[in-house]
């Protein structure tokens, strides 16, 4: 197993990527602690996380919130000694729709989450990590964060920024131990994504070069990946699971 005693947490972990990413690290050996607003999803991941065997606890976790996002961090190296890996994959995208009619407040709740929410969660990380000698870290990112994505211009400020805040994280710790990598996932068939239809899916799927939409377990697989020591000497890497739309 590729995370056998190892403890991570997981933000925005309670249905899509983050749901699929917590159930794949506890078949890999992990101890997980799956945080989110939503405390009835966070908690069915849990359970089902358990009943399959697995450890894992959830807390509900605002990442916007400075005291909440550190006591996240102290719960889990209560519970398990250390914290050995985290997945910072909250997050959200704004109503699609032209740059001058984007709203202020749809702007700065896109940044709070995806950005700063992020910031938050990565200098809580960093901190335990200096402290025990080491740790790894993946930020979920996106195509958006990588090319121009028109009508998303919060959700693609807020992508572009966790990778520049990925890459250089990744330079300031590497000779302490600490990994800090990004996945950027194209456009994956979430349970949120099947509520636009069939019409619509078919449509994004034959935009990509693949002809299909990803899935969320391959996106967890990547994930469970740089984090594990086979990625030992990646670092500053962001990782494209995307059927290869950023090539064409």
């Amino acid at each position: 197993m590729l995370l056998e005693g190892k403890s991570v947490l997981i933000t925005g972990a309670s249905s899509g990527i983050g749901e699929t990413t917590a159930k794949r690290m506890a078949r890999e050996g992990a101890s997980v602690l799956v945080a989110d607003v939503n405390d009835e999803g966070g908690k069915r991941v849990v359970d089902e996380i358990t009943t399959d065997g697995g450890t894992a606890v959830f807390l509900h976790v605002d990442v916007t919130d400075e005291a909440q996002v550190d006591a996240m961090v102290a719960e889990a190296v209560s519970r398990w000694g250390r914290l050995d890996l985290a997945v910072n994959n909250a997050g959200l995208a704004e109503q699609p729709g032209p740059m001058h009619e984007l709203s202020t407040e749809a702007w700065s709740k896109t940044i709070a989450i995806d950005l700063t929410g992020t910031f938050l969660c990565m200098r809580a990380e960093l901190r335990q990590f200096v402290t025990q000698g080491g740790g790894a870290i993946v930020n979920t990112a996106s195509g958006a964060g990588l090319k121009a994505t028109p009508h998303l211009t919060a959700y693609s400020a807020a992508k572009h920024g966790v990778v520049g805040l990925t890459r250089t994280a990744a330079i300031e710790y590497v000779k302490q131990n600490i990994r800090v990598n990004a996945v950027a996932p194209g456009t994956i068939l979430t349970p949120a994504m099947k509520n636009f239809g069939d019409d619509q899916l078919k449509v994004w799927s034959e935009l990509m070069p693949s002809g299909r939409l990803g899935t969320t377990e391959e996106v967890a697989a990547g994930i469970v990946w740089l984090l594990s020591d086979q990625a030992s000497y990646t670092t500053g890497s962001v990782l494209e699971i995307d059927g290869g739309y950023m090539q064409a």
